[in-house]
């Protein structure tokens, strides 16, 4: 039965504010004075329909006025009169005074609340072009009045112009101050270049020194890699649309090596000690590249990240995105999650060790502690915050966004406001000598500074103020509000001064409405505008819809039935149709026979434009392609170590805390032989795996039989099965006995599916079982292997049983003891470190003893294959456990297991400088007792 959707293309609601009746009544209540909301972006429009039915063909009705959204830089619609005439009085610009009061979904004071007002009628009315200067929503111009010349060569007078530079060919997305040359900065664009400028010793200007170019599709974002001894000026790092990270060297205008492996836009980049690069994408991952490898790649986001930032020193990550969230991540590992921004978080800035500050689409900037606290909430941006930067040398900084502002903020509150004549003010960066660059959508990169000796000339000024001046907003691209001329004042309100930089005024002049900035470096009031009138405006965009925090040409709404609920479907003309349709289907839990309904549907209503880029390899979404198959090993050794259910004589789970001190595995002693370690390193590289051994076979079979005579009937095994099961023990115990049969191997699968409370002597039995080459093989084939791991997993719950916890860690290392083992335990590496790290918060030692086994043995098998990504996996583990585990024996294993990662490996090495764990792991070079934790610390710190 055919089910007809509908699939229009959607933009993004308006958010209003309060009326300016609304605003004088709550003034009048005693309430502050409110602020302008963001005003959300629009998308392209047209309507479709789409029909998923197995049953009949697809039936599309193309829009027949939709076009493609072109490449130009979105535009906002403009602010409303009562909107404008709020910005007179509202106190905007300063941050809360004190700690912020929380309120629901918000991390401290909110702006001042908003209602949502009903549709403007017919006549609209919008900014016009004047002889002025500013900007009044989406709208910038200069004006001159006579009353005095301009201030800019004040003493004091804030931020001035210094220079514009003209290169590049379309929207500058991001800049970074250079090391090399001193004083310069690189910026990258949507002409899919990056440049190189220096400071021009003969002017104020900047040199273009060269223009690198390596993308192909637009270039978002770059960072500098610090020096090192192969690269003394250091490095430049950009990322882009196509995926890709290019990395040049300063003096190089194609890239030095390209980096893969994110899925989508690269969109955020920032470099640490020792090469390290962390990168954000729209495929909500983060990863962390050392050199030209992917180290480890940070899951957690559930939409795009749009800014990164390392903390060197701590060896700490931050992430933002646009799920509105920041995360902290330590080795690999979420630490804390930061909530309170309402909207896409955009930017970050590291203030200190210990504060750092975010900006988001929501418009407002907030200052963190890392333990997780909202210091403050700092408001003055009217639209999306696109970039922050802190000034040197002190907390102050500088923000950019959709509002075609920069400002600059000084002790908690907006100093001062630049308007430029671009609709978004992409990207900024500060430096070194406190000058600040921005980049625009117009293409064009501007320097302000303070410096009276930098100062643009005069001719300069005038030029940038003719720019303001020429650029206007077309009226229907804007809904300006509802404004009655008759309530506007005359010129005599300009009579008296502003309380603050950027505040606006309307008066009524000759039947006009013209629109004032108060600029305090001035001190004057600047005409921004003429506010005229429109009638039978309809919204247009030449910009792109954002999507959960990503921007695309199209979003489509699909509704399934019509009960059921509507799907979104995001599409950019550089997408796969086919690909995109898959991934829609995937994502919502569709039936894939609407493949081919969906992706003919995308081809009708954009008109079958694609611009496809091609690509080294192509991976069917339904198959996949390289699954990896690690290497392995045949050989195993035995570690010794008492059983907490046996040891004592009886079979008591709850004593596995109280076990007998493990025999040293390296001499088959309890006493350590000091010599050896002297004469040589015999700790690491381990080549052989451990396994967890001893036990005591009657008092397992005891508490087996004793649980099964209280267990309920639909588990209870029969007198046969309990012989059956006394005979695979043995059969797994005594090399010498015989092949455990299949019908042993099903009776101990129906036993280890007993409830949690009476299964851990079944758990033993499955530890030792399967070290037995039948067992393993049965248990890791490619038949049962998913059902094993998922039940071993189960088990891993920190709220479990401690017995079931250690015994499922335990067979899990036991698994490494064939090539079938290390086989499936290297394919599922990823899951089982992740549920098995949440053990360290036991207080169980014999668990942590267990999971440093586990680390230790992935190290063994890590060390014979070219695995980057795990051995990252594993260092992270090592740094993360031994914040928390206080058991030697533990620790000893650890460290093994760390020299056995970095032993022949350059880039382990540095990565592990990265995270911190030389530091870690310092402390345990002056322990007494047991000597071989100091001796092996020692070997591997030689190796840091």
């Amino acid at each position: 039965m055919a089910v007809p959707p509908a699939a229009t293309r959607t933009g993004r609601q308006h958010r209003r504010s309060p009326g300016a009746t609304e605003t004088r009544r709550r003034q009048a209540e005693g309430h502050p004075a409110p602020t302008a909301t963001a005003i959300a972006r629009e998308g392209p429009q047209g309507r479709g329909s789409l029909s998923l039915s197995p049953d009949s063909p697809a039936a599309i009705n193309p829009p027949p006025t939709t076009e493609p959204v072109s490449q130009q830089p979105p535009r906002r619609a403009a602010l409303g009169y009562r909107e404008m005439r709020r910005l007179g009085s509202a106190r905007r610009g300063t941050a809360a005074r004190s700690a912020p009061r929380r309120l629901p979904g918000r991390g401290g004071p909110p702006p001042p609340p908003a209602r949502p007002l009903t549709p403007v009628p017919a006549r609209r009315l919008a900014v016009s072009g004047g002889s002025g200067g500013g900007h009044i929503g989406g709208f910038s111009c200069c004006v001159r009045t006579p009353r005095r010349p301009p201030a800019m060569a004040d003493e004091g007078g804030g931020y001035r112009l210094r220079c514009s530079l003209v290169g590049h060919g379309q929207d500058v997305r991001g800049l970074t101050r250079g090391l090399f040359p001193q004083g310069g900065f690189v910026s990258v664009s949507r002409d899919r270049t990056a440049r190189l400028w220096a400071p021009d010793g003969f002017n104020r200007g900047f040199t273009e020194m060269h223009c690198m170019s390596g993308h192909s599709n637009f270039v978002s974002c770059v960072c500098i890699i610090p020096p090192s001894d192969l690269y003394p000026r250091g490095l430049i790092a950009t990322g882009g649309n196509d995926h890709n990270i290019c990395i040049f060297t300063v003096d190089s205008t194609a890239p030095l090596y390209i980096l893969k492996g994110h899925k989508n836009t690269v969109c955020s980049l920032s470099s640490g000690k020792f090469g390290t690069l962390l990168s954000g994408s729209w495929d909500a991952t983060a990863k962390v590249w050392l050199n030209d490898r992917c180290m480890m790649t940070l899951k957690g986001h559930t939409a795009a990240i749009w800014a990164v930032k390392i903390l060197p020193e701590q060896g700490l990550m931050l992430t933002g995105s646009a799920d509105k969230t920041i995360k902290l991540w330590k080795a690999g590992r979420c630490e804390r999650t930061f909530t309170g921004h309402e909207d896409c978080v955009r930017g970050l800035a590291i203030l200190s060790e210990v504060e750092f500050l975010s900006c988001a689409n929501d418009a407002s900037v907030r200052r963190w502690q890392i333990a997780g606290e909202c210091l403050q909430v700092y408001y003055g941006h009217t639209n999306y915050i696109y970039s922050i930067s802190v000034i040197p040398q002190c907390k102050d900084f500088v923000t950019t966004g959709e509002d075609r502002s920069l400002r600059i903020w000084k002790q908690g509150e907006c100093a001062q406001t630049i308007r430029l004549p671009a609709q978004s003010v992409w990207c900024c960066c500060v430096l070194d000598n406190g000058d600040i660059v921005v980049g625009a959508s117009d293409g064009i990169i501007r320097v302000f500074t303070e410096s009276l000796e930098r100062t643009a000339s005069a001719e300069e000024i005038q030029a940038f103020e003719n720019e303001l001046s020429q650029a206007s907003i077309d009226p229907k691209t804007g809904d300006l509000g509802d404004i009655d001329a008759n309530d506007l004042p005359g010129r005599e309100h300009l009579e008296e001064p502003g309380t603050r930089d950027g505040q606006t005024r309307l008066i009524k002049d000759n039947g006009k409405v013209e629109a004032y900035q108060w600029s305090v470096s001035e001190r004057r009031w600047i005409k921004i505008g003429d506010v005229v009138g429109s009638s039978g405006a309809t919204q247009q965009t030449s910009g792109k819809v954002l999507f959960e925090g990503k921007e695309y040409d199209y979003v489509f709404t699909i509704d399934v039935n019509e009960s059921g609920p509507s799907y979104k479907l995001p599409y950019s003309i550089t997408d796969d149709p086919w690909l995109t349709a898959y991934n829609f289907l995937q994502k919502n839990d569709l039936n894939p026979m609407f493949l081919d309904q969906v992706a003919k549907f995308i081809m009708d209503n954009t008109k079958g434009q694609t611009l496809l880029s091609t690509s080294a390899q192509f991976s069917d979404p339904y198959t996949g392609a390289g699954r990896y198959v690690p290497g392995s090993s045949t050989g195993s050794s035995t570690l010794p170590v008492e059983d907490p259910f046996t040891g004592a004589g009886r079979y008591v789970p709850s004593s596995a805390s109280n076990a007998v001190a493990p025999a040293d595995p390296y001499t088959g002693t309890g006493v350590y032989q000091l010599a050896a370690a002297q004469a040589e390193n015999i700790y690491f590289p381990k080549k052989d795996t451990f396994t967890f051994d001893k036990a005591n076979p009657t008092q397992i079979l005891g508490k087996l039989k004793e649980l099964n005579g209280n267990a309920s009937e639909e588990h209870k095994l029969t007198e046969d099965d309990l012989i059956i099961l006394e005979k695979l023990l043995s059969a797994t115990c005594n090399t010498s006995a015989e092949t455990p049969t299949a019908q042993q191997i099903q009776t101990l699968w129906r036993a280890v599916n007993w409830p949690e409370d009476i299964v851990f002597p079944a758990l033993d039995i499955l530890r030792l079982s399967v070290r037995h080459p039948t067992v393993n093989e049965n248990f890791c084939s490619e038949k049962d292997h998913v059902q094993f791991i998922i039940l071993l997993l189960k088990f891993l719950n920190p709220k479990g049983k401690q017995a079931n916890q250690l015994l499922a860690l335990r067979a899990l290392c036991n698994c490494f003891v064939s090539q079938a083992g290390q086989k499936l335990m290297m394919e599922q590496r990823d899951e089982i470190i992740t549920q098995a790290i949440e053990m360290k918060s036991s207080n169980n030692k014999n668990i942590h003893i267990a999971l440093a086994t586990l680390t230790l043995n992935y190290a063994v098998c890590l060390h014979k294959v070219n695995n980057v990504e795990g051995k990252a996996q594993c260092l992270s583990v090592i740094g993360t456990v031994m914040e928390v585990v206080k058991d030697l024996e533990a620790i000893f294993r650890l460290l093994v297991a760390l020299g056995t990662l970095i032993s022949d490996d350059k880039n382990a090495v540095q990565l592990a400088k990265s995270l911190g764990v030389d530091s870690q792991i310092k402390k345990y070079a002056s322990v007494s007792e047991p000597a071989k934790v100091k001796e092996c610390c020692k070997f591997v710190l030689n190796l840091l």
